[in-house]
């Protein structure tokens, strides 16, 4: 019986095992259409941690091809993911001559840590060989002799930091009214202004006064789209302050109402606080209680990063102003997007000679980058122009919805100053600026005039205007090369200051 058992038994599991084989058993052809489907099954279905090797290169291979065909769509979602990191703002620091905006732009770079030691250094000594002790800081954005020589910003300065939520453009703008114009340049890139006043007495007084040059800044700015200000009391370490409330005060209670009367909300768009940028006290960290025990404010810093960024369009229309050219294997143009979205390989329009350009390569901050999108300031390689057929105040354009190019055009006008009294009336010359656009220009017609109060249009016929009117009139561009950018004012309505040839 055992024996009998045992052969039973053997039978019963030679059964078992070739039903298992038969059960197990695939066809060849469908042997081959597996091995490429199955490991990626099984991972999508968490069966296995790891491809088996004979798979793995044929998976590789496949995902290979679709993410050549995707690489764009990869590095452009990175790019996008950076941009939402970091934010950037266009800042320019304007107000009277030696208010101290170069040397607050310099300790600005300090202590971002854009400087080191040894060059501060280096700048402390050539100021002190000059006796000018207290002109160091400034060096670090007046890069040229005769800047440094003079004390005086003539071009505009451009420099970038970082804080860890933005990237900042600093923008330092000259003071002296010889260099108004370098000034209109530079706040016509600019996002938001840093209005820097002096606390020390006498220097407020001067620069704030009928002919200095703090009033005059504000209203520019307001004009070329400087929407947000933060209005800095410097020098407050000054013996003659000495972090003083009743000093800032002062100069608070005197700043506003011209504030407000050039169309500035107190509330949303302006924001005062005091510092000394030649100390950096208040700047990137909160001012100390024992130096100044009243301020319970931000420090510049903090002001700066709270800041809400202006509505942009990265979708639009390219429009970018071409503030400079040069020549760098290729021609090279250097601007601010205003609008939309320039990307390498696109093809665009140079306006308003109308020629047809390929971009080659964007640098940003002096890095070379894939795209770029508006309110940043870049340089732009092209292909299919050279550097003496540009001018500065042309206009890289979308191909499809290109800028218009106008010789006469409607503009609503606020007279700030007529020089000697003179009355402005139709044939008026003057000189216009509009983003980095500089033309001679002649008023063909007044056409109405506003009231001040209520802004809507008087009945009566305008002959002639002063001082402070707001009038809408006809203006005609001598050379015929005026680009119709008035669209880039986001305001209620353009206000542009009137100038005389050579200002």
């Amino acid at each position: 019986m055992n024996i009998d058992e045992e052969i039973q038994s053997g039978i019963r599991s030679l059964e078992l095992d070739s039903s298992e084989q038969s059960n197990g058993v695939v066809p060849m052809d469908v042997v081959k259409s597996v091995d490429v489907e199955t490991p990626d099954m099984m991972e999508e279905e968490g069966i296995i941690d790891e491809p088996q090797p004979d798979f793995v290169e044929v998976h590789t291979e496949t995902k290979g091809k679709d993410k050549a065909k995707a690489a764009p769509e990869v590095v452009e979602a990175i790019d996008e993911t950076e941009e939402e990191k970091k934010r950037h703002l266009n800042v320019v620091f304007i107000g009277h001559v030696d208010a101290g905006k170069s040397t607050t732009g310099g300790q600005i770079l300090f202590l971002s840590g854009q400087v080191d030691d040894r060059t501060i250094q280096k700048y402390e000594k050539e100021a002190k060989d000059k006796s000018r002790e207290s002109w160091y800081m400034a060096y670090i954005m007046d890069t040229n002799e005769e800047e440094r020589a003079k004390g005086k910003t003539v071009e505009v300065g451009r420099a970038h930091f970082e804080t860890e939520s933005t990237r900042f453009t600093i923008l330092d703008a000259p003071g002296h009214k010889n260099y108004v114009p370098n000034m209109i340049s530079g706040a016509s890139q600019a996002d938001i202004g840093v209005l820097v006043i002096s606390a020390r007495k006498g220097e407020f007084e001067t620069g704030f006064e009928k002919g200095g040059q703090t009033r005059e800044h504000v209203q520019l700015a307001k004009t070329l789209g400087v929407a947000k200000l933060l209005v800095v009391v410097n020098k407050m370490d000054d013996p003659t302050v000495n972090w003083s409330k009743e000093r800032y005060d002062e100069i608070e209670s005197k700043v506003i109402p011209f504030l407000r009367s050039s169309g500035y909300n107190m509330k949303k768009d302006v924001q005062f606080l005091p510092l000394s940028g030649l100390v950096g006290s208040n700047m990137k960290t909160r001012v100390e209680k024992s130096m100044c025990p009243w301020w319970n404010g931000p420090c510049l810093f903090e002001a700066l990063d709270s800041v809400e960024v202006p509505l942009r369009d990265p979708k639009g229309p390219v429009r970018m102003p071409i503030i400079d050219k040069f020549k760098d294997m290729g021609t090279v143009v250097m601007g601010k997007i205003e609008s939309g979205t320039i990307r390498e390989g696109d093809s665009l329009l140079v306006m308003p000679n109308k020629a047809h350009v390929k971009v080659i390569a964007i640098y940003c901050d002096e890095n070379k980058a894939k795209r770029s999108g508006p309110g940043e300031n870049v340089r732009v390689k092209l292909t299919g122009i050279e550097e003496e057929d540009i001018l500065s105040g042309f206009v890289l354009s979308s191909i499809v919805k290109p800028i218009a190019s106008v010789t006469e055009f409607n503009a609503q006008l606020q007279i700030v100053e007529l020089l000697d009294n003179a009355i402005f009336t139709a044939g008026y010359k003057a000189v216009l600026h509009i983003h980095s656009v500089v033309e001679e220009c002649e008023i063909v017609s007044l056409l109405q005039q506003i009231d001040p109060k209520t802004k809507k249009p008087m009945k009566k016929k305008v002959l002639f205007v002063k001082n402070g009117a707001v009038v809408v009139c006809r203006i005609q561009v001598n050379s015929g090369t005026l680009l119709k950018l008035l669209e880039l004012q986001l305001m209620e309505y353009t206000i542009i200051v009137i100038c005389f040839p050579g200002f």
